[in-house]
């Protein structure tokens, strides 16, 4: 890992995202296929990852499984696993191919003729295992930190899973459900977010600060989203553990007001906040009783934030969904740039 380096990969993020949208355009290599295999609505799919892999892939399959498929997805670390059947698909998700986890756990699978491996690096040890690749075509993270091959795993993902639509006849999800992935086309998907992702960098250095004063405080950070979008709060909680090493938590927005809110009472407590959620003012209204701080990312009616980050097209889920964690990435880059030597854990003890 070279976390200094992280702020390269996060302004890599826009052309990478272009160039993912190119290669789906001229047909990503894999993919056809592996949506050939994943064809039959009989089948059931199982998906394979560990860390922002799972997180993603937990995304994903919300979605598919609210589109009517059988997706579920498990942390490669379980031993508690299907066996192989003749209607089981496994897809094995790494960024780098090479997560001991995700390659033990696949080995049952192996030789099956069912087992996708979807991956930034096309000769790892899991793409020679698996009988079908489909790249993630992220580029080097210079860094070593998931931050593009996170993005291009939702991207991917929701291109792979996506129910086959017959001719004549739209894909939705139901009523009041946000669409994301499996109902758009993933290239044009990716272009989109690449231009929101452009315009959240360059607006950078007019929240910036705002945004270390109010969420660098003692007592860590907190990440709240919505059960659709939770993906943006854990992978922002991971950055800002493996970039800057600092406390952070992350919470789906209507589950916060059960499992979170007690800290709220007694830490200092500074939340960034992914707006969308239907549980959004339940949380606010008990974030501002407590007199909790709070950092406000994406549409929303809310006025009452400490700072309120906007940016072209974060009132459509699935582009914020690819956007939205830069606000935390940026600032786990800028903390670890103020404190490369970790001091704050030593000004605490």
């Amino acid at each position: 890992m070279d976390p200094a380096r992280f702020a390269d990969d996060l302004t890599a993020v826009p052309g990478a995202l272009r160039r993912l949208a190119d290669a789906l355009t001229d047909g990503l290599p894999g993919l056809e296929r592996a949506r050939t295999l994943l064809a039959s609505p009989r089948l059931r799919v199982l998906v394979l990852g560990m860390g922002s892999s799972a997180y993603a892939a937990a995304v994903v399959a919300r979605e598919a499984r609210s589109l009517g498929r059988d997706v579920v997805v498990e942390l490669a670390s379980t031993a508690l696993l299907p066996p192989p059947a003749d209607d089981l698909v496994v897809v094995a998700v790494s960024a780098t191919g090479g997560s001991a986890e995700v390659l033990e756990a696949i080995e049952p699978y192996r030789g099956t003729g069912r087992l996708i491996a979807v991956t930034n690096v096309d000769d790892s040890p899991l793409a020679v295992r698996a009988d079908l690749v489909v790249p993630l075509v992220a580029g080097v993270e210079a860094s070593g930190v998931s931050c593009r091959t996170f993005r291009h795993t939702l991207v991917v993902l929701g291109a792979l899973l996506r129910p086959a639509v017959p001719a004549g006849r739209a894909t939705t999800a139901g009523p009041g459900v946000p669409e994301l992935l499996g109902v758009r086309d993933p290239a044009t998907l990716a272009r989109d977010a690449a231009a929101s992702a452009d315009e959240l960098l360059g607006s950078a250095a007019s929240w910036i600060d705002d945004a270390d004063r109010l969420l660098g405080g003692p007592d860590g950070t907190f990440l709240l989203a919505p059960v659709e979008r939770l993906s943006s709060a854990q992978q922002s909680a991971l950055m800002l553990r493996e970039v800057p090493r600092r406390p952070a938590w992350a919470s789906e927005t209507g589950d916060w007001s059960h499992v979170d809110v007690y800290l709220s009472k007694t830490l200092d407590y500074r939340a960034l906040l992914f707006a969308g959620s239907t549980w959004d003012a339940p949380a606010l209204e008990w974030l501002d009783s407590r007199r909790a701080t709070v950092v406000l990312v994406g549409s929303s009616p809310v006025t009452s934030a400490g700072l309120h980050v906007r940016y072209r097209g974060d009132d459509d889920p699935a582009v914020a969904l690819l956007v939205e964690p830069l606000v935390a990435e940026l600032l786990a880059a800028r903390w670890h740039r103020a404190d490369p030597e970790f001091g704050w854990s030593r000004s605490l003890s």
